[in-house]
């Protein structure tokens, strides 16, 4: 039939084959009275029919006592590689992740049931996506990816300042757009932070990126180590013709403990403009391609 959906008048041969088989006899007084050209047109009717079934399905109103041929659904697509979940299920699961942590200033304001949500949709995705081998994947991390969401934002341990009331520091840091910068060849990984620098009345804050300058090695499927080299600083805005300057480090002797220069996260979920990690203080974060 050249038309995905048509209505089959009583007359038509498939509509007179609906009436034989639906009828609750099986004996023949009514197949006896159809002329014999019409069974000939019923025969080759129904082996044109069953010759499309592989592309069409019949769908039945047994109220109106007519057929209508329709697309048979495809089925779900699968994610690529063999015996990956359906794409459709992932996608539903990044938007529920997405959903969780909207508004919510990329986690600086996020409370306690906020980072809840978002480590509960972040759990979803991560189990249905399976385990993360960057040994064969390594090639998806390349690229520049944008921070949209990190739990660790919420007690402001990592910088910047929730939206309402100032600080009440002499030079409040305004976080902006976070992003790492991913090289699989030369093994660089920097993060690069855009930060808003206040300045007393009446002069207007200073904008800069700072740029954290890493190495970064594989020390398992889905887990990396990154060791900290440099962290050099481009104004921007009304200052973008200074050049850069570098901050110099700190002496390994002079430095905290707990900064050591190096730290180590797991890839838990990655595809192609998708990735969430799980730092080694627990921390949550969300990626995505840019």
């Amino acid at each position: 039939m050249a038309m995905h959906s048509v209505a089959v008048l009583p007359q038509s041969p498939i509509s007179i084959s609906h009436r034989l088989t639906s009828s609750s006899s099986s004996s023949s007084p009514v197949r006896n009275l159809i002329p014999c050209n019409a069974k000939g047109i019923l025969q080759s009717s129904l082996w044109q029919h069953s010759q499309s079934r592989r592309k069409r399905s019949l769908v039945l109103n047994s109220a109106a006592d007519q057929v209508s041929v329709a697309d048979t659904p495809s089925p779900p697509s699968r994610s690529p590689g063999n015996g990956g979940p359906p794409a459709d299920l992932i996608a539903s699961l990044k938007l529920n992740l997405l959903s969780a942590i909207s508004g919510l200033n990329r986690g600086l304001a996020a409370n306690e049931d906020d980072l809840r949500k978002a480590d509960a949709a972040a759990k979803d995705l991560e189990s249905v996506g399976g385990l993360v081998d960057l040994t064969v994947d390594l090639d998806k991390l390349q690229g520049r990816w944008k921070l949209i969401y990190s739990s660790a934002f919420s007690s402001r341990t990592l910088g910047g300042s929730r939206p309402g009331p100032p600080t009440g520091r002499l030079l409040p840091i305004t976080l902006g757009q976070v992003f790492q910068r991913i090289d699989i060849l030369s093994k660089d990984f920097d993060n690069i932070v855009e930060l808003q620098l206040g300045a007393p009345w009446p002069l207007p804050p200073v904008e800069v990126t700072a740029t954290l300058a890493h190495k970064f090695e594989l020390i398992g499927s889905s887990k990396i180590k990154i060791n900290f080299e440099k962290t050099t600083v481009k104004a921007t805005g009304n200052l973008s013709q200074l050049p850069p300057f570098e901050i110099p480090r700190i002496p390994d002797q002079f430095r905290p403990p707990s900064n050591t220069g190096s730290g180590e996260f797991e890839v838990t979920y990655l595809d192609s403009d998708t990735r969430v990690t799980r730092g080694d203080g627990g921390e949550l974060r969300v990626f995505v391609i840019s």
